[in-house]
């Protein structure tokens, strides 16, 4: 059995750009907030080599770095951070019940998650090794880095069609990489990607290997699937885009969530639908999935936990 060992005002569920920036708001508020990390302290940022597009870094930043300062900068402000997983959660009362490393029992008067989402990887052990050395699952934050040059994208639904065309703007060449004979994506998204000149698609092609000379991508090994002919492509970047998986199995059937596990907040809040409860950053949105937009909903999830926290208060005190 689990022990009851504190009771908290704030309770802050996965770290990263959201979770790190909800606990220095929620810090700064006085909510004396305690943070759980997770298995991956710091986030998908930990795995990511160069970050360009977040402000105040006018030479750029290592992923791990960035979320260093960023825990650092919550610890200062006084956030207790620890490392350890959420197991399971009771949200049937209030304070709610979180349990941790399934063997402590935390009472939290407000929740936030920040879980995050983990992209969907196609399992090959050349993707591992190459991730952040021309692999990637994110066009929009690493396209940067591949101007002028051939890379190739797999995937067939509109992200895979949106992202391959945001390529193409950067890139020489964008080698689309379609397992089937069609796209799943929209119509509108596979015209877009179809009237492109410097995408090619490539139909019925499974990806076999990405090649690299130990450091960085120089090739990557397709079949068809109908032929069986095999194909290496010349390209020194190669990006995923089959998809994220949001974080968030352990609240479900307690938190709102959309067909794919993305938490629903309410509109214009963090809010979900458990009083106490507010999520920000990836585990609530599939749109932008971005460190910035991660971190400005923190800050959100973070001011409306103590506006519901100070208006709880105001109740049993008037």
């Amino acid at each position: 059995m689990s022990e009851i060992t504190e009771h908290v005002k704030c309770l802050i569920i996965g770290s990263g750009p959201a979770g790190y920036t909800a606990a220095i708001y929620a810090s700064r508020a006085d909510l004396k907030p305690v943070m759980y990390t997770g298995m991956l302290a710091g986030g998908q940022l930990t795995q990511t080599t160069d970050v360009e597009n977040f402000p105040g870094y006018p030479q750029g930043i290592m992923g791990p770095e960035m979320m260093e300062d960023f825990r650092q900068q919550a610890e200062r402000l006084g956030t207790d951070i620890r490392f350890g997983y959420v197991s399971s959660v009771d949200f049937s009362s209030l304070p709610h019940k979180v349990v941790v490393d399934e063997t402590k029992t935390i009472l939290a008067d407000t929740v936030i998650i920040s879980t995050g989402a983990s992209a969907k990887w196609l399992g090959l052990e050349s993707e591992q090794k190459y991730s952040g050395f021309g692999v990637s699952a994110c066009a929009v934050c690493d396209g940067f880095f591949f101007k002028g040059q051939d890379v190739a994208i797999v995937g067939a639904g509109d992200t895979a069609a949106e992202e391959a065309t945001y390529l193409a703007k950067l890139a020489r060449k964008v080698y689309m990489i379609v397992r089937r004979d069609e796209f799943r994506a929209s119509k509108a998204m596979v015209h877009r990607a179809v009237n492109t000149p410097n995408i090619e698609i490539l139909y019925n092609t499974e990806t076999q290997e990405i090649l690299g000379d130990g450091q960085s991508v120089n090739g990557v090994k397709v079949i068809n699937n109908k032929t069986n002919e095999e194909t290496t492509l010349d390209v020194t970047g190669f990006f995923v885009a089959i998809g994220h998986s949001p974080n968030t199995q352990i609240f479900k059937g307690w938190i709102d969530m959309d067909e794919t596990g993305y938490i629903i907040t309410k509109p214009g809040s963090t809010q979900t639908n458990i009083e106490g409860v507010f999520c920000c950053g990836d585990a609530q949105d599939h749109i932008y999935r971005q460190a910035v937009t991660a971190a400005g909903t923190g800050c959100m999830a973070a001011i409306d936990a103590e506006r519901y926290l100070a208006a709880k208060e105001h109740v049993v005190t008037a």
